[in-house]
C-alpha cells in the first residue's frame, strides 16, 4: 500500500476527486496518509475530516519559507508519504523541498503545459485566442509549471464560452487526469525517457 500525502490552499475539489477515487478502488494500492494545508480555513480540510483522514494545518503566514517548508516535508516524511500531491496548493516549493522528494510530487494546471504556465491560465488562453484548453498533469521540478508530463487532457474552447464556463470544464478533467497520474505513477511501470531541456 502506497501513502499518499495531499497539499491544499482552498476548497480541494481535485483532493475529494483523489480521495474518492481512491475510496472505490480506481487508484489501487493507494491510501491518503496525510492532508496538510498551511490555511487553517481551507475548504479541503473540512472535507478531509468528513471523509475520516488525518489532517494537519501548518501555517505559511508570517513565517520564514526555509522553516515552513522544513515542517511541511518533516510531517510527509513522518506519514512516510510516497507520493505528494499539490491540490491547489498556493504556494511555491522551495528547491530543497522538491529534492526531498525527487519525482514523487504532483501537480496538476489549467493549461496544456508548456502553454500558459502560472496564474490565470484560462485569462492567458483567451487572450491567444485559443481553439483548445485543457490541463496537465505532470512532477513537480524547480521551474514553475515546467515537471515532466505526466497526463494532459484537452478542453475544446466553445464560442459560447467564457472564463468561466472554460475553467469548469477544464476543472471537470482535472479530476479525472489527476486521479489517472495518481495511479499510473503508483501502480504502473512509469519512465520519464529523457532529461528535459
Amino acid at each position: 500500500m502506497k501513502n499518499v500525502g495531499i497539499l491544499l490552499s482552498g476548497r480541494g475539489s481535485n483532493f475529494e476527486a483523489i480521495a474518492r477515487n481512491v475510496a472505490a478502488g480506481k487508484i489501487a494500492n493507494a491510501r491518503i496518509a496525510v492532508v496538510i494545508s498551511n490555511r487553517p480555513d481551507a475548504g479541503g480540510l473540512a472535507v478531509a475530516e468528513q471523509l475520516g483522514l488525518k489532517t494537519l494545518v501548518i501555517p505559511s503566514k508570517g513565517r520564514e519559507r526555509q522553516d515552513h517548508d522544513r515542517e511541511v516535508v518533516a510531517a510527509l516524511q513522518h506519514h512516510k508519504a510516497d507520493l505528494v500531491c499539490l491540490a491547489g496548493y498556493m504556494r511555491l516549493l522551495s528547491p530543497w523541498f522538491v529534492k526531498q522528494f525527487p519525482q514523487k510530487i504532483l501537480n496538476i494546471h489549467p493549461s496544456l503545459l508548456p502553454a500558459f504556465p502560472g496564474l490565470e491560465a484560462q485569462q492567458q488562453a483567451f487572450a491567444y485566442g485559443v481553439k483548445i484548453a485543457g490541463c496537465t498533469v505532470h512532477f513537480v521540478d524547480e521551474e514553475l509549471d515546467h515537471g515532466s508530463i505526466i497526463v494532459q487532457k484537452a478542453v475544446p474552447v466553445l464560442d459560447s464560452d467564457n472564463e468561466q464556463s472554460l475553467a469548469a470544464r477544464i476543472l471537470e478533467q482535472e479530476h479525472i487526469a489527476y486521479s489517472e497520474a495518481v495511479d499510473l505513477v503508483l501502480n504502473r511501470e512509469f519512465r520519464i525517457p529523457c532529461e528535459r531541456l
